[in-house]
């Protein structure tokens, strides 16, 4: 083992040594009195000892075991993966009565001290290439130091941080780290940007570098130095044990020499399964990798084709498409092909098998004492090993269980590959079985955690891809169960130490985090008792969670309970829908939990626009707000402000905050008057971003339109299942009287102050965010942008429109410019005084026009046919005659007997609109039923109006 031991080196992380914890305190030992929820042990040992014996009794009661999402597994494979009260792989039942002992352990705040953040809009460039992130992988996961701007932003030091999808515990690691100066400071720093962003006060006050009115940068008061507390939970097992392990203290010197010693004895036994004679015959090496091909046969001549020999390219590298047989010339694909079978005899099931057959055709392998790497196609002796090991019986435990009914879990059946040991060559999994035996009690969570990491290399879904050079192993295709025709057989000895190297360097002193396993919806969380909230769900079909943590979870015997999770599944039968519902529950519980007038934030990664519509619906279902939503930028983690339909095309941030009781209380008795609109408008626009930069310019902020802030509205006012007592027309002109408008955007006054001041910064340029034109909203938002700085002749505009169009949605009636415009907008007829829109245009960019009063008849000439945006009274009455136009289309949509396969989208929403108004749910119910699903599901404001209309018709007990 001499050979191997070379390979430990101590490792250490600024912060992190090797005795000692985050924070330069003595490494707290097991020796040492602990004191938890109250009570006092003599050791961390004996507290183990208390709180399991707590949790065994638990186990026996039926009525914990039938808590949702419970997760499947026996009680002693339940117990063996916990640590309670702070981890448990199972509901936890001390959830409650930590976040109690916490709140009253909060450093006082000051006098007169109110809780207000604005949602957090800054640019973030935090890159993945930590140690942390590195030392486990999982299906999603947002880097540590990004989730730490959030906490840093919303949150106070000692204030309790929730995260209900928790995967690998990033947000428990983020609250931790708020409290660690060097952290802190090196946010933000990146290669591309190495100047600093943050500094933190010897008082612990962080500073943020931002730039003054001058175009300086100056350090401005950001946060407060504090590690916070997190509630973590997954319905996930495998998820909940990597989170327990990167918020848990080790003692990592201790870690390393039992890891020394047991990889020693695998190597002592296991080690002969890895050599092999270099090509001179006589020298002896070790194998790093073994690349096995998948044969097939030829249709024409039934000769067996080794895809490797056949279809990779040697000389240029790469894997063909086409190529020919090696016995008949004939040309092939893959695909033409059928695959080769052999018959084996699986001793974990006792019985025969036929499987697909693969056989090993390349091993790299260095010498001993030689840094140098070779390769060799397998021979005689290899052969001889292979068959020596697949005849070995395997001792030890190992997991050998059928794969769960699923879409990516039973994607292999028919190769044969139906249990768990089915992925590995059954050498590595010998390897596996002993060092898991070998796990002792101190150090098994560590162990497994290391397990755990490993386990996607050593699986054959390891693709190998010569294509990539150096790269070539490229490791599982992401988010998928795929065995692909060419993979890769790691040698698991050398793996295990590769990977302790990289976890060695993430092992922290972390603690503060409690960790449940349950569904989201069934925590004992009190109600208002969380202070911040970072959520990073499921999203539709995305991921299929349990299926892909299936094979981890069969290593430690414990598995995800599906039925609650929130994913589109078809062999869940979990459609669109189910996922709407089950994600709305888990919002709903999100909100009960969170203070009134405090934030969660939610990132959002899915191309589909129903499943964006379903977590906003989910979202606005709940109770609440949105008030800002930006993109995010996952290859340099920078984070973008986000405008128009292309947003779901990108990774985004969601700020949603739950309105405060004072403004509840308020709005309840003016709710049915026009006073309560405005109350609602004026305490929404305290939450909302003031401005977002690209640079030093700003950019738009969408939320702040006077047509999102009348959607904002309505969507209170639906929920709340009130009528709306103001129409568009109504809403604009009173918007305009009372709130200041910049750039039509509508402000408080101390906030429009503050937008003139940030835009000076930038030297007073505001960026229009580009536009995808897809059907009439989308048209008319394209125009406003056009119009709102230059006004311009119809002949101007159509060549710009016409380029457009290419988007156009295919069940959108396509409208012609005109109609647009004489719907929407206003035209200078070149009598009178020339409108004060164009007037300002022209006087700004023609010399000649400059100064001319609005009556001057060279300037009047100038103006005539140019389309503008109306001011507020005139865009109400153009709305109203646009509304009349749109319910006379929608009456025929009523009439119809037929599906609606093109229709204009805009007739509908303002029918469901007045629908609603007339609690005529009917008619949003038929006409919903006429149009494709699929429109109804990716268009918000019509999935507003039918789950409303569906949830009030059920609830006076009408059927459809």
């Amino acid at each position: 083992m001499s050979k191997q031991n070379e390979l430990f080196k101590t490792n250490t992380v600024p912060g992190k040594s090797g005795s000692g914890n985050l924070f330069d305190e003595e490494f707290d030992n097991n020796d040492k009195p602990v004191i938890c929820l109250g009570k006092k042990f003599d050791n961390d040992d004996a507290r183990r000892v208390y709180f399991t014996e707590i949790l065994r009794e638990k186990l026996k009661d039926p009525d914990f075991r039938r808590i949702e999402g419970f997760p499947i597994g026996k009680d002693e494979d339940i117990l063996a993966l916990s640590d309670p009260p702070y981890y448990t792989a199972c509901p936890n039942p001390w959830i409650g009565e930590f976040i109690a002992e916490w709140e009253a352990q909060k450093p006082p705040k000051e006098e007169g001290y109110q809780y207000h953040r604005e949602p957090f809009a800054a640019d973030v460039s935090e890159g993945k290439n930590d140690p942390i992130y590195n030392a486990h992988s999982y299906h999603t996961k947002v880097p540590h130091k990004a989730i730490m701007r959030y906490i840093l932003h919303y949150t106070e030091p000692g204030d309790i941080v929730f995260d209900g999808f928790c995967g690998t515990g990033m947000t428990g690691v983020a609250a931790q780290m708020c409290g660690d100066k060097e952290t802190v400071e090196s946010l933000g720093v990146t290669k591309q940007s190495p100047e600093q962003k943050y500094k933190v006060e010897k008082d612990g006050t962080i500073l943020e570098r931002q730039i003054d009115d001058e175009g300086k940068y100056i350090w401005v008061k950001f946060s407060k130095l504090g590690a916070r507390r997190a509630v973590l939970n997954d319905l996930s097992p495998a998820a909940t044990f990597i989170a327990y392990n990167y918020n848990s203290p080790v003692d990592v010197n201790a870690f390393e020499k039992e890891a020394k010693r047991i990889l020693a004895e695998v190597e002592e036994e296991c080690g002969w399964m890895y050599e092999t004679l270099h090509t001179d015959g006589k020298s002896k090496g070790k194998i790093n990798y073994t690349v096995w091909s998948d044969v097939f046969i030829c249709p024409e001549c039934a000769g067996e084709v080794v895809f490797w020999e056949a279809a990779f390219d040697n000389e240029a590298g790469k894997v063909q498409v086409n190529f020919p047989c090696p016995h008949c010339s004939a040309e092939l694909t893959k695909r033409k092909m059928e695959r080769a079978w052999t018959t084996k005899y699986d001793s974990a099931l006792k019985k025969s098998l036929k499987q697909a057959k693969q056989i090993p055709v390349l091993i790299n392998y260095n010498l001993f004492n030689n840094k140098g790497r070779f390769e060799k196609v397998p021979d005689e002796t290899d052969s001889e090993i292979i068959k020596k090991n697949e005849s070995c019986e395997i001792l030890n435990w190992y997991p050998k269980i059928r794969m769960i009914k699923g879409q990516e879990s039973r994607r292999n059946d028919p190769a044969g590959i139906t249990h768990i040991h089915h992925f590995y060559i059954k050498r590595n999994l010998y390897v596996l079985s002993k060092f898991l035996d070998l796990f002792n009690k101190e150090f098994k969570p560590q162990f497994q955690f290391l397990l755990g990491s490993v386990l996607p290399k050593l699986t054959n879904m390891n693709r190998y891809m010569p294509q990539h050079g150096s790269r070539a192993l490229v490791g599982p295709m992401a988010n998928t169960l795929y065995i692909p025709p060419m993979s890769v057989e790691n040698n698991v000895i050398d793996q295990l130490i590769f990977q302790f190297k990289k976890i060695e360097k993430a092992l922290t002193s972390l603690s503060g985090s409690i960790i449940a396993s349950q569904a989201f919806q069934s925590l004992s969380i009190n109600d208002n008792s969380l202070d911040y909230i970072f959520l990073d769900p499921p999203f539709g079909s995305n991921i299929m969670y349990s299926e892909l943590n299936y094979i981890r979870e069969a290593w430690f015997n414990v598995f995800t309970n599906n039925i609650p999770e929130a994913i589109e599944n078809k062999a869940q039968k979990k459609g669109i829908g189910e996922y709407r519902h089950l994600i709305t529950q888990c919002f709903i519980q999100a909100y009960k939990y969170l203070k009134p007038g405090h934030w969660m934030t939610v990132e959002f990664s899915n191309t589909k626009a129903g499943v964006w519509n379903s977590i906003l619906n989910a979202l606005s279902d709940a109770g609440f707000i949105v008030a800002s939503v930006a993109a995010l930028d996952k290859k340099r983690g920078g984070l973008h402000s986000m405008i128009g339909s292309t947003a779901v095309k990108q990774d985004l941030v969601i700020s949603a905050y739950k309105p405060n009781g004072g403004f509840e209380e308020r709005f309840k008795p003016k709710a049915q008057t026009e006073e309560g609109v405005w109350e609602f408008v004026q305490t929404h626009m305290k939450y909302l971003p003031i401005s977002r930069k690209q640079g030093l310019d700003i950019v738009p902020i969408p939320e702040r339109d006077p047509r999102i802030l009348y959607d904002q509205v309505i969507s209170y006012y639906v929920r709340k299942g009130y009528n709306i007592p103001i129409d568009s027309k109504e809403f604009q002109l009173g918007l305009s009287q009372r709130f200041d408008e910049r750039d039509g955007m509508y402000f408080l006054p101390e906030q429009a102050a503050e937008y003139d001041r940030k835009k000076m910064i930038g030297g007073g340029r505001l960026i229009q965010q580009s536009m995808f034109v897809s059907d009439e909203a989308s048209a008319i938002e394209w125009l406003r942008n056009l119009l709102r700085n230059k006004p311009q002749t119809y002949q101007d505009i159509n060549p710009l429109f016409m380029k457009e169009l290419s988007g156009w949605s295919k069940n959108e009636v396509s409208l012609e410019l005109s109609t647009l415009l004489e719907q929407n907008f206003l035209s200078c007829d070149g009598k009178g005084n020339v409108p004060e829109q164009i007037h300002s245009y022209l006087s700004n960019n023609w010399k000649d026009m400059r100064n001319l009063p609005k009556d001057d008849p060279e300037l009047m000439a100038k103006a005539k046919d140019r389309w503008y945006v109306p001011d507020p009274n005139k865009a109400g009455d153009l709305e109203k005659l646009r509304e009349k136009a749109l319910l006379k289309e929608f009456e025929e949509y009523k009439k119809s007997q037929k599906k609606l396969k093109i229709f204009r989208l805009e007739a509908v929403r303002t029918g469901f609109k007045k629908a609603w108004q007339n609690k005529d749910y009917a008619v949003i119910i038929s006409v919903a039923e006429k149009i494709p699903n699929k429109i109804l599901e990716e268009d918000p404001k019509l999935l507003l109006w039918y789950n409303n209309a569906l949830t009030r018709t059920e609830n006076s007990g009408e059927g459809f």
